[in-house]
C-alpha cells in the first residue's frame, strides 16, 4: 500500500469520525454517540470506493453506529477530572482509564463494524447468537467485576464500562471461534485510536485551560477521540484482507437501516436535547434582553421538521423510488446520504447551542469548516489495500509504548499548573 494513500485516507476518516465526534459533545448519551458512529463508518466505506461494500453501505453505518453508540452508556465526567489533579497517581490512573474507556468505544464500534464487513453468504455472522452472547457477557462482568469484586472506575458514578467489558469479551471470544481475524483487527485498531485519542485529549484539554486561551477545550477532548479512533477503524479495514461480496442489494434489506439512521436516531436526539429549560438558558446565559421562549419555540420546530424532512427524503430516495427487488448503490448516492447526514448533524448542534445568534461559541464553525473540507478530499481519496495479518506481539508493544507515553503526559501535565476547577481525586 502507498504510504501518502494511506494516511490520506486515515485523514479523511479521521476527519469525518473527529467532526461528527465533537458535534455529539453537544449531545452525549448514546444516541449521540450513535449518530457520530454511523457518520465515522459510513466515511470507510466512501474512502474504501469498492463497489461491494456500497452494497451493504447502510447495513456497515448501522453497525457502526450500533457499536460506538452502546459505549455512550459509560460514564467518564469525574474520569476526566481525575486528569486535572496534582498528584501523578491520580492523574495517571485518568489518564489510564480514560484510555480504557475509549478503547471501549472503539473496541465494540469497530468490531460491529468489521464483522459487518466480513460478513458474506458463505460465511454469515449470526448475529443473533452474537447478541445473546454480548447481552451475556455484560451481565456476567458487570456483577463479577462490580458487585462481588468492587472493582469501582469511577465512584460514585455508574460503573457501565464493566457492562462494555463484557460485551467486548464476548464480541472478541465470538471472532476468534468464528475466525473473523479481519474483523479482529479492525477491532484492536479502533480500540487503540479510541483509547489513545480520549486520553491525549484529555491531556490537551488541562494544557489548553492552562494557557488561558478561551476556547471550547472540552471539544478539542472530544475531536480527539473521533479523529484517533476513526483512523484507527480505517487503518484496520485498509490493512486486512476483505472477501469480495454481492454488489447488489435488495431493497427491503435497505429500509430499516435507513429508518434508523435517518430517523429514530435523529429523533431520539431531538426528544432528549431539545429541551424548552435548556435552549432558554443558552440564549439567556449570552442574550439576556432576547426573546428566548419564542426562539426557542422556533428551534425546537425546525429542528423536528428537518428530522421529518431528512428522514422523508431517505426513505423515498433510498426505497420508495427503487421499484426493482434488487438494485446497485452507486458511490454518489452513498456520498449525498453521508453529507446530508453530517449537515443535519452539524445543524443540530448550531441550533442547540444558539451559535447562529452569537459568535461565542466560535468551535460550531469549525464544524462547517471540516464538513467542507471533507467535500473536498473525500471523492479524491482513495484507499488501496494489504493484509499485515495479526501480529499480537507487535500490538503488545505498540501498547506498553502507549501506557509510557502516558506516564510522560502526566508528568508534563501535572508540572504545568496549580489546583484546577473540576480535578477530582481517586486516591487519598
Amino acid at each position: 500500500m502507498n504510504n501518502r494513500q494511506l494516511l490520506y485516507a486515515l485523514l479523511v476518516a479521521g476527519i469525518s469520525l473527529g467532526t461528527a465526534w465533537a458535534i455529539r459533545g453537544q449531545f452525549g448519551h448514546e444516541q449521540g454517540a450513535a449518530w457520530a458512529g454511523g457518520i465515522g463508518g459510513l466515511s470507510i466505506v466512501l474512502i474504501a470506493k469498492r463497489k461491494d461494500w456500497y452494497a451493504k453501505a447502510f447495513q456497515l453505518a448501522l453497525a457502526s453506529a450500533a457499536g460506538w453508540g452502546i459505549g455512550g452508556i459509560i460514564s467518564y465526567g469525574i474520569v476526566v477530572g481525575y486528569a486535572r489533579g496534582l498528584e501523578f497517581g491520580n492523574v495517571y490512573y485518568g489518564f489510564l482509564m480514560l484510555f480504557i474507556i475509549g478503547g471501549l468505544f472503539g473496541l465494540i464500534g469497530g468490531g460491529l463494524f468489521g464483522l459487518t464487513l466480513a460478513s458474506s453468504r458463505e460465511k454469515p455472522v449470526q448475529w443473533p447468537q452474537l447478541i445473546t452472547e454480548m447481552t451475556a457477557g455484560a451481565i456476567i462482568f458487570y456483577y463479577l467485576l462490580i458487585e462481588q469484586l468492587g472493582w469501582l472506575m469511577t465512584p460514585p458514578r455508574s460503573e457501565a464500562w464493566a457492562a462494555c467489558f463484557g460485551m467486548t469479551v464476548a464480541l472478541f471470544w465470538y471472532m476468534i471461534r468464528h475466525r473473523q481475524y479481519a474483523a479482529m483487527r479492525v477491532a484492536v485498531f479502533a480500540g487503540l485510536g479510541g483509547g489513545f485519542g480520549f486520553a491525549f485529549g484529555n491531556f490537551l484539554q488541562v494544557i489548553g485551560n492552562v494557557s488561558g486561551i478561551d476556547f471550547n477545550f472540552w471539544n478539542v477532548m472530544e475531536y480527539a477521540i473521533g479523529f484517533f479512533g476513526g483512523a484507527g477503524m480505517a487503518y484496520g479495514t485498509f490493512t486486512s484482507e476483505w472477501e469480495t461480496t454481492d454488489s447488489r442489494t435488495s431493497r427491503t434489506s435497505v429500509l430499516v437501516p435507513v429508518i434508523i439512521l435517518a430517523l429514530i436516531i435523529p429523533f431520539i436526539v431531538w426528544d432528549q436535547s431539545f429541551q424548552t429549560k435548556r435552549l432558554v438558558e443558552t440564549i439567556q446565559s449570552f442574550n439576556p434582553l432576547a426573546d428566548a421562549a419564542g426562539i426557542t419555540v422556533a428551534v425546537q420546530w425546525i429542528a423536528l421538521l428537518l428530522v421529518l424532512a431528512f428522514a422523508a427524503f431517505t426513505v423515498s430516495k433510498y426505497y420508495i423510488q427503487e421499484k426493482a427487488p434488487f438494485s446497485e448503490l452507486t458511490y454518489e448516492r452513498i456520498q449525498l446520504f453521508f453529507f446530508l447526514n453530517l449537515g443535519l448533524y452539524t445543524i443540530y448542534s448550531i441550533l442547540i447551542t444558539c451559535a447562529f445568534m452569537s459568535l461565542y461559541r466560535i468551535e460550531q464553525y469549525l464544524y462547517i469548516l471540516n464538513v467542507v473540507l471533507l467535500g473536498f478530499l473525500m471523492k479524491k481519496t482513495q484507499a488501496s489495500f494489504s493484509d499485515r495479518g495479526l501480529n499480537i506481539s507487535r500490538w503488545a508493544i505498540n501498547f506498553a509504548f502507549i501506557i509510557a507515553i502516558f506516564a510522560i503526559l502526566t508528568a508534563v501535565a501535572i508540572s504545568t499548573h496549580g489546583e484546577l476547577n473540576g480535578a477530582n481525586r481517586r486516591f487519598e
